[in-house]
């Protein structure tokens, strides 16, 4: 991501912001936040991330980076996060050294990580106790999403937190917008995941379908894009499918653990997902087969085409 402003951000306040978390989201998202003014510490759990961060962005203004997720926070009035998974995320939180112990009362964390709708509510009540605020806040996007700054962030907890946090999250966001009570956004996520899922399925079958008939799929998908079957899956990624193309986007690794959060919630409410249960089986299979780190439409792999397909 270059060291300069690629976007008309809108003018908010400065303020003073961590972030916790420098992946191939947080990376970016943290890069929007300087650009767009604000006086943003960073923490990795990778040093050398947090000091090739600071390096990139320290024409845009007050960077540092910081050695525990406890410093990065103090003096915070935002502390953004975002990691792997609910354990990943009770480590930079909780602790003597976690966020929340360098945190000044009235701060508020957004956690933009996919976990549990549990862990959100966990760490909602942990920082009420300390008189802090918690908004869970994951996103949807992708890396191409996070590095334009055009995520979609789903947000569950408090209004006025959320009210207070949303100017500030615009820099990295295309819409920024509380779901409801704490565990919404996680919940809201799942619902995406479900969506996604099935779709993808189902574009791969059709394409897999197209290719066994000898149809010239790239014309199809053009055609068929203009009507009902139109989707952003089939916009973005249908014909890389149909070139066995998976090198970018969202890895079957990072599903396959968005699946099983979005199984056992559903295994907690009473909802019955057979589809849903059926790909990450399919997802299980292309795991197997040496895909673990190719794109989310790699299903069509298992459906005898494009078997020499690229790995990202």
């Amino acid at each position: 991501m270059p060291s300069t402003n690629p976007r008309n951000y809108d003018a908010t306040p400065s303020r003073k912001v961590a972030f916790l978390g420098l992946g191939v989201m947080g990376y970016p998202m943290a890069g929007h936040l300087a650009l767009a003014g604000h006086d943003v510490t960073v923490y990795n759990r990778t040093a050398s991330k947090s000091i090739a961060w600071s390096d990139e962005f320290a024409a845009a203004g007050a960077v540092k980076h910081a050695e525990t997720p406890r410093a990065a926070a103090q003096g915070a009035e935002i502390v953004f996060c975002c990691v792997g998974n609910d354990d990943d995320l009770r480590s930079v939180v909780l602790g003597a050294d976690g966020a929340f112990a360098g945190m000044q009362p009235g701060a508020i964390f957004v956690d933009h990580t996919t976990a549990s709708a549990e862990v959100a509510r966990e760490l909602y009540g942990a920082a009420r106790t300390l008189g802090l605020q918690f908004i869970d806040a994951p996103v949807s996007g992708g890396q191409a999403g996070a590095q334009n700054g055009q995520l979609t962030v789903m947000c569950g907890g408090d209004a006025a937190a959320f009210d207070a946090v949303r100017p500030t999250a615009m820099a990295f966001s295309r819409a920024f917008t509380r779901i409801g009570d704490s565990g919404a956004g996680q919940l809201a996520k799942m619902v995406n995941q479900i969506c996604i899922a099935g779709l993808v399925q189902g574009l791969s079958e059709a394409v897999a379908f197209g290719q066994h008939a000898g149809l010239d799929m790239p014309l199809v998908l053009d055609v068929i894009g203009k009507g009902a079957a139109q989707s952003w899956q089939m916009d973005n990624r249908g014909k890389t499918m149909v070139e066995g193309r998976f090198d970018f986007g969202f890895a079957v690794d990072w599903m396959r653990k968005d699946l099983g959060l979005v199984l056992d919630e559903a295994h907690r409410n009473g909802a019955r997902l057979p589809v849903t249960a059926l790909v990450d089986q399919f997802y299980a299979d292309v795991q197997q087969s040496g895909g673990a780190r190719w794109d989310t439409s790699s299903l069509i792999t298992r459906l005898g085409v494009n078997r020499a397909s690229k790995k990202a």
